[in-house]
C-alpha cells in the first residue's frame, strides 16, 4: 500500500474538484428547475436544497484551491490558485477554473445581496451562474486528472447531462417566447 502522506494535499484538491463539479451541477440543475416552467406552481419548493447546495459548492471549490497551496509538487502561490494568468501550470485551464471558482462564489453568495441589489437585476445576474458552471465544467476536463478516466465521465455524465438539457430547454423555450411575444407585438 502506498503512503497517501506526500500527496494528502493533492489527493484532496482532486476529491474537492470533483465534488464542486457534482454539487454545482446539481445546483444548476435546481435553479433551472425552479426558474422554467416545467415545476412552477407544480412541484416542491426547491429554494432551501438550492441554496444548500450552492453552498456547498462553494466550500467545496474553496477547499479545492486551498488544499493545493500544500501540494508539494505544484508548489501554487497564492496567486497561482486566486489570479487568472498567475500560475505557469495549464495556465488557460487554470485560469478557466479560477473564474469559474470567482464567479460561482460571487453569484452564489450574491443572493444574500438581493435587497440591496434589487430583485430583477439579481435575477438578470444570476442567470450568469449558468455560464460559471459551464466553465467550472471546461476547467475539469482541461486539466482535471481524471479528466480521462470512466468512472469520472460517467458520475460527471450523471449530473451534468440533466442539467444541459435543462438549460437547452430552457434557451430554447426562452428564445421561442421572445419570438411570440415580438410578432404579438406586430400584428397589434
Amino acid at each position: 500500500m502506498t503512503d497517501p502522506g506526500p500527496h494528502i494535499f493533492w489527493i484532496t484538491s482532486r476529491a474537492a474538484g470533483t465534488a464542486a463539479l457534482l454539487l454545482a451541477s446539481v445546483t444548476a440543475a435546481l435553479g433551472l428547475l425552479m426558474s422554467g416552467r416545467m415545476l412552477r406552481g407544480r412541484g416542491p419548493d426547491l429554494r432551501a436544497a438550492h441554496e444548500a447546495v450552492s453552498l456547498a459548492t462553494i466550500v467545496a471549490i474553496v477547499v479545492h484551491g486551498v488544499s493545493l497551496l500544500g501540494d508539494h509538487y505544484l508548489h501554487p502561490s497564492l496567486a497561482d490558485i486566486s489570479v487568472p494568468l498567475a500560475s505557469s501550470y495549464k495556465t488557460f485551464w487554470t485560469s478557466t477554473g479560477i473564474v469559474a471558482g470567482w464567479a460561482t462564489a460571487a453569484l452564489g453568495l450574491s443572493f444574500y445581496a438581493r435587497k440591496w441589489i434589487g430583485q430583477q437585476r439579481w435575477r438578470k445576474l444570476h442567470r450568469l451562474a449558468a455560464v460559471a458552471w459551464l466553465l467550472g465544467l471546461l476547467h475539469s476536463l482541461g486539466e482535471g486528472t481524471d479528466a480521462g478516466q470512466l468512472w469520472f465521465l460517467a458520475a460527471t455524465g450523471i449530473v451534468v447531462l440533466p442539467a444541459i438539457w435543462l438549460l437547452a430547454t430552457r434557451l430554447t423555450t426562452g428564445t421561442q417566447l421572445r419570438a411570440q411575444t415580438a410578432g404579438a407585438g406586430e400584428r397589434s
